[in-house]
């Protein structure tokens, strides 16, 4: 069965939003783990408006699973990623006014700045995956400068309302994971991924990882953490 990796950023907005204590993200990170998740998964942003730096330091001393942090590729991250040690980092573009992610790295156009960021974190014994929109010659650049994966981001697929937009959406995802399989890349994808949609993605032989993040924690809010990340276990199980 693919892996799912929970990404709980959205448990330190709500924290942050009061600058509380709680609700912890650590605390969510052990639930999500009794649930099922496979692997915890922190976006650790410049500007550092969810995830702190000591949220990621416990978690790599209380995540059991595995440990993905989501980082842009500068050199302040670089050098956290290489002190923390996390088991994977995937590098994201980043920009400061935006809600979430907006779309996946140029790997084409910034080959030149990435290679250096990737090649430091594998020789610190970090699996590094770049997140990549599903352009075949973006899966191609990423294979050339050494990464060890590519998550796709599913955005398209997930905000396509009619069902040949969906289908098109979908196609290219297929296109590029068996491409990134074809080149020796282990393929993950997310990004919009919900209990309902999900389930197409999770059949695909190529895929060994799908990160999900907002809809579990919605869910969790009315249910739990540990009964929102069981649900979706069941989901990619079936």
């Amino acid at each position: 069965m693919v892996r799912l990796g929970v990404n709980i950023d959205h448990v330190a907005t709500v924290r942050q939003a009061r600058r509380a204590p709680e609700p912890d993200p650590v605390h969510a990170a052990v639930l999500a783990e009794l649930g099922g998740a496979d692997g915890i998964t922190v976006h650790l942003r410049s500007d550092r408006r969810h995830i702190q730096d000591r949220d990621v330091e416990i978690l790599r001393q209380v995540v059991k699973t595995r440990l993905n942090v989501e980082m842009a590729s500068t050199q302040e991250m670089v050098k956290i990623a290489l002190t923390v040690k996390p088991d994977q980092v995937t590098l994201v573009p980043e920009r400061r006014e935006e809600l979430t992610t907006e779309g996946g790295l140029d790997v084409v156009l910034n080959s030149v700045q990435l290679k250096p960021s990737v090649k430091m974190l594998e020789e610190g014994g970090i699996h590094v995956s770049l997140f990549v929109d599903p352009d075949l010659e973006q899966v191609k650049e990423a294979h050339r400068i050494d990464a060890r994966a590519i998550e796709i981001n599913t955005a398209a697929y997930a905000d396509a309302r009619e069902t040949r937009s969906r289908d098109a959406a979908l196609r290219k995802v297929v296109d590029a994971a068996r491409l990134g399989v074809k080149l020796g890349l282990a393929v993950h994808a997310g990004h919009g991924l919900t209990y309902q949609n999900v389930s197409p993605l999770a059949r695909l032989p190529e895929m060994t990882e799908l990160n999900i993040g907002h809809n579990i924690v919605a869910r969790a809010l009315l249910v739990g953490m540990e009964r929102a990340v069981r649900e979706m276990v069941d989901v990619l199980r079936r």
